[in-house]
């Protein structure tokens, strides 16, 4: 079928060729005006090979009736002039391959069938006036032989030529080095979009979580003799909540296809609000205290936010392993912000120096995207988080 294909695209050329063979053999059209006709003609048919849908046209009939798998061209990306002369040289293949095979389906599928059929009487009369090259009417048996082996050969040509043409099809028609690149970059920063959605998640969804769990048993404890205190937290498990449903809702409304043209459902947390992370964990009966240098509004806002949750994992994991009272500092410098969260060591931090998990994944993944420092671990009997996040380069 693909070469079928080929041969039908090619019908154009060979009746514009038919007509201007008519032209130029004929004394009715001077020949310097059939010669300019050609010339813009030939301008007209070599155009098309060299557009760049043309190409993707190919590849889309490759996939479909040779079944090769070939990605599709980058969107809004330009061929280069290497993918644009591999293309034109496929398609010409393509047509010239794609006319030879319906001329031989056209001529030698009916000569060949009226071999084999002389042979049981049918059309005898007719063959038996013609000749075959060395071969005539009488010779009814090689006749037959030559129509069988016809048969075969132009099956074995057709399907030889389809094969061919799907072994050719990734060298002619695949992506160029530039176009690979290009698709791994692409990949690489849906990647990186899916991994700081991730982390997002893990920070807003596991501090909320880390605040009700803690809040709940803390309430569980006094349910009978401090209903006051029970009500502060149900109140601070309802506002964590409600914190980590906007937060999701926003996570969520991101991975939506909704053509960017819906606005964010909630912003994203950034420095301006480390008062109310540092009064959410107070409320899990976390003591922190908090220590900061310069305006966090002078901040850059990409900044800012990866601060925000790299505080926000540090505070979540001093409450859920609960070791004495946080120390955060907060320094902001000219050309830098650094963050300091300290909290003494216990027992089961000497047992797993890896405390956090995702959560420290993440925070080195934030600083190495900013391209900062991060150190994390146990430092003279405290649990140290120290991390330096630079502006330069920062938008």
């Amino acid at each position: 079928m693909f070469l079928l294909l080929g041969g039908v695209l090619a019908l154009p050329y060979g009746l514009l060729a038919v007509a201007f063979a008519q032209l130029l053999t004929g004394p009715e059209v001077p020949g310097a005006l059939v010669v300019a006709l050609l010339v813009v003609a030939l301008v007209i048919a070599v155009v098309p090979l060299l557009l760049d849908g043309s190409r993707a046209l190919e590849i889309a009939a490759v996939r479909a009736l040779l079944g090769v798998d070939l990605p599709d061209p980058a969107p809004g990306r330009r061929g280069d002039r290497d993918t644009r002369l591999r293309s034109a040289l496929w398609i010409a293949t393509h047509l010239t391959i794609g006319a030879l095979v319906m001329v031989a389906l056209i001529t030698a599928v009916p000569m060949a069938l009226a071999f084999i059929a002389q042979q049981f009487g049918i059309g005898a009369d007719l063959i038996s006036r013609e000749r075959f090259g060395p071969l005539d009417g009488r010779d009814t048996g090689w006749l037959t032989l030559t129509g069988v082996l016809l048969l075969a050969g132009l099956g074995y040509a057709v399907a030889g030529l389809g094969a061919l043409a799907g072994s050719m099809a990734p060298v002619l028609l695949g992506p160029t080095p530039a176009e690979r690149i290009a698709a791994l970059e692409a990949q690489a920063v849906r990647l990186a979009e899916r991994n700081r959605l991730a982390r997002e998640l893990h920070d807003s969804v596991g501090h909320a979580l880390t605040v009700a769990t803690l809040q709940a048993g803390a309430a569980r404890g006094v349910l009978d003799t401090d209903p006051e205190f029970v009500r502060r937290a149900l109140t601070a498990i309802e506002e964590a909540g409600r914190t980590a449903m906007d937060e999701l809702d926003h996570v969520l409304g991101l991975l939506r296809e909704t053509g960017g043209d819906r606005p964010a459902v909630a912003p994203q947390r950034t420095l301006a609000d480390l008062d109310r992370l540092v009064t959410d964990a107070r409320a899990t009966g976390l003591a922190v205290h908090a220590q900061r240098s310069g305006d966090p509004a002078r901040v850059p806002p990409a900044v800012s936010r990866e601060g925000y949750r790299i505080v926000q994992e540090g505070l979540t994991n001093a409450a859920r392993y609960g070791h004495g009272p946080v120390t955060l500092r907060l320094d902001l410098h000219p050309d830098a912000l650094e963050l300091e969260l300290a909290n003494a060591v216990g027992r089961a931090d000497r047992a797993d120096p890896g405390r956090g998990g995702r959560g420290l994944d993440g925070m080195r993944e934030r600083v190495l995207l900013l391209g900062g420092r991060l150190s994390v671990g146990p430092d003279g009997g405290r649990w140290l988080i120290r991390a330096r996040l630079p502006f330069e380069g920062t938008r």
